[in-house]
């Protein structure tokens, strides 16, 4: 006898307008239109400044929780779960799990135990459910410093480690835990132990864990002294270039590990440590927004502005790129081009921002741009390079143009 397959009926208000998934945590833009908060944050972080669902550019990039929609959902979840038989399948997950505060200070003396690896995984479901139940834990005495202890205790498992990195990974975005978290591993002068279990992550984990790392050491980058301090851990470096130049067909680490080097390259000392390691060749074999930042970043320094001038596909591929950035990338890229073509002078990225259609495709951002630094950026650019520019005649070139002639 064939079952038949049980199917529910998602109402749209529910879905989240960018991952057509049911919200977990819906949050209202300015614009009135609501979505899932991982989704709306993960849109702004990349660069954009407009709302997704109408394109009108955001006034204010704040949001604020729909409490409404969310109680809603949640009374909809529990009617649409509550089956007699439980032979039918369930396409969706009852309410999270519950913890009292007995269960909770029971977990954590177990997780401060030698064998914690299953106190650790119960923790980890629970905090993964809902945004209640991490704001529950980090209310909870003591909770951020057990899982503090368990990344800096040098006899843990690399199964408790990936686990431990994973709920801070999920917590770290509640009010007040990246400072606490910053506040115990480098203001108390723990971070050699804390650094040398992410590096043993970084080598030994699975590809989420590597993932959550990443992300977890961005997150306490606060403040300059934090930052110096976790670029001059042993290796870190040279491991996250490695696996940036191995990791190409997984997008979700190279932007984690591009976002974290982007926070960290505040000192010339970690440019040059980057450049020196070949930062620059292998941002350009995969150039995205986050990777544009970055070398905006290195060509700041002469050795950075060196190294993309020896780097051919660096140039070209930033100029391939110009049109279909977002208004921060653009910026990131002009910034390049410009430190390579007018500071630089270099006259072999001046022929391959020219041999790329360079001029036009400036002359275009320059249109379109109000008056500001990428404007002055363009103009400096058209004046450095129209005069390799074949065929094309600028004469006294106005800032009204309305024609562009390729060159």
């Amino acid at each position: 006898m064939v079952k038949e397959e049980l199917c529910i009926t998602v109402p749209s208000v529910f879905r989240c307008p960018i991952s057509m998934d049911v919200m977990k945590s819906p949050v209202s833009l300015c614009t009135g239109v609501t979505y899932d908060r991982s989704s709306i944050q993960q849109w702004l972080e990349s660069g954009h400044d407009t709302c997704p669902a109408t394109m009108q550019v955001l006034p204010s990039k704040d949001f604020v929780p729909n409490l409404t929609l969310r109680r809603l959902i949640n009374l909809w979840v529990q009617s649409s779960t509550r089956r007699p038989d439980s032979d039918s399948p369930r396409l969706l997950q009852a309410n999270p799990q519950s913890l009292s505060e007995v269960q909770a200070k029971l977990l954590i003396e177990k997780i401060e135990s030698e064998s914690c690896v299953d106190s650790l995984s119960k923790v980890t479901e629970f905090v993964s459910c809902c945004e209640e139940n991490r704001r529950f834990v980090v209310r909870f005495g003591g909770f951020i410093e057990v899982i503090a202890g368990v990344l800096r205790s040098k006899c843990v498992e690399i199964e408790a480690l990936a686990m431990a990195v994973r709920i801070l990974d999920f917590i770290l975005s509640e009010n007040g835990v990246k400072e606490r978290l910053n506040k115990l591993i480098f203001k108390s002068n723990q971070e050699n132990n804390f650094l040398s279990t992410i590096v043993l992550i970084l080598q030994n984990g699975s590809l989420n864990s590597k993932i959550k790392s990443v992300r977890v050491l961005d997150s306490l980058a606060l403040d300059t002294e934090s930052k110096r301090k976790i670029a001059d851990s042993q290796d870190l470096i040279s491991i996250l270039l490695h696996l940036l130049k191995t990791g190409n067909n997984n997008q979700s680490l190279n932007d984690a590990v591009v976002s974290f080097l982007t926070t960290v390259s505040v000192t010339r000392s970690v440019k040059s440590h980057l450049i020196q390691n070949g930062a620059v060749e292998i941002l350009s074999n995969s150039l995205t927004e986050k990777s544009l930042k970055l070398l905006a970043i290195l060509c700041s320094c002469s050795e950075g502005r060196l190294a993309i001038s020896s780097v051919q596909k660096c140039a070209a591929g930033v100029v391939e790129k110009l049109l279909k950035l977002s208004k921060t990338a653009t910026e990131d890229a002009v910034l390049v081009l410009w430190s390579m073509c007018c500071l630089s002078k270099d006259e072999k990225v001046k022929e391959e921002v020219i041999k790329g259609n360079g001029v036009t495709k400036i002359l275009v951002v320059m249109q379109r741009e109000g008056e500001g630094n990428v404007k002055m950026m363009c103009r400096d650019l058209v004046k450095a390079l129209r005069a390799g520019c074949k065929d094309w005649c600028l004469g006294s070139y106005e800032t009204k143009t309305t024609h562009i002639r390729p060159c």
